[in-house]
């Protein structure tokens, strides 16, 4: 009789708990893509390379472009977050996720972005970056919903140095590889140039996943105007026809993905 009852809790239990996951999943907000942007924030950029950077993302969004390319997706949405980093253990989300589903809504996440300060001046290590916030894409790579569901879900990562502070363990390119396990579909790289090697050391380690692609600012004074095109063509999933070459690239380590839908 015990056994019974015992039985009867934990099928109670487990429906329970099934109901509440589906009716999380339920209450997502189904988007086009999900898009992490994760900036360097490291000391190697002073104060006014980090305003120019910061400015073209603010820019970005305000632009035409950007904003036909999201309402031009199959839902008219995106869900994005701003995230800044620099040592191993500096990661800071300066704009949590937001729905971004017309021009006012793409202009009021560029204001957002403008009013953050700067919180890091540190070392580089964008691998413990990528390895310590891909789990805020929520239920898609294992972690705690974040209100939004997608059929992409992909982490933009700029930056004007090679990592000098990730641990071992997460080198050469362990970050990267986690985020992709996890079931991040890409990583694209934006490098802005000036560091010898720095070109094929995002090429090699920091791109990723299926479709994911390469881009470069040849300085911070030229971010903007790069910044811009590459997120036009991340929102869209079309890359450029020089971007072609890069793809078979990119998908190293796509074969260790997870895919959690």
């Amino acid at each position: 009789m015990q056994e019974d009852v015992n039985a009867r809790k934990w099928v109670a239990a487990a429906t329970t708990a099934a109901g509440l996951a589906l009716a999380a999943e339920a209450g997502a907000v189904p988007v086009g893509l999900e898009l992490m942007l994760l900036v360097d924030n490291s000391g190697s950029i002073d104060d006014t390379e980090y305003q120019l950077q910061k400015t073209g993302y603010v820019q970005a969004f305000q632009s035409a472009s950007v904003q036909n390319a999201i309402l031009a997706n199959p839902t008219g949405s995106i869900a994005v977050t701003y995230i800044e980093w620099s040592g191993s253990a500096e990661q800071s989300v300066r704009v949590g996720w937001t729905l971004v589903d017309s021009a006012a809504a793409a202009n009021a996440f560029a204001a957002a972005i403008n009013a953050t300060t700067r919180v890091f001046a540190g070392l580089t290590a964008v691998q413990s970056a990528m390895n310590a916030v891909h789990p805020l894409f929520g239920t898609q790579t294992g972690a705690s919903a974040n209100g939004f569901e997608s059929p992409r879900q992909v982490i933009d990562v700029s930056g004007d140095g090679a990592d000098n502070d990730s641990p071992g363990a997460l080198l050469p390119s362990g970050g990267r590889d986690n985020a992709l396990a996890a079931g991040v579909d890409a990583v694209n790289g934006i490098a802005i140039l000036g560091e010898a090697g720095l070109a094929a050391y995002y090429q090699a380690n920091v791109v990723g996943g299926a479709g994911s692609f390469y881009a470069e600012a040849s300085s911070f004074a030229d971010f903007a105007t790069a910044i811009e095109r590459k997120l036009e063509r991340e929102i869209t999933g079309v890359p450029e026809p020089a971007t072609l070459g890069l793809l078979a690239a990119g998908l190293v380590g796509a074969g260790i993905r997870r895919r959690r839908r």
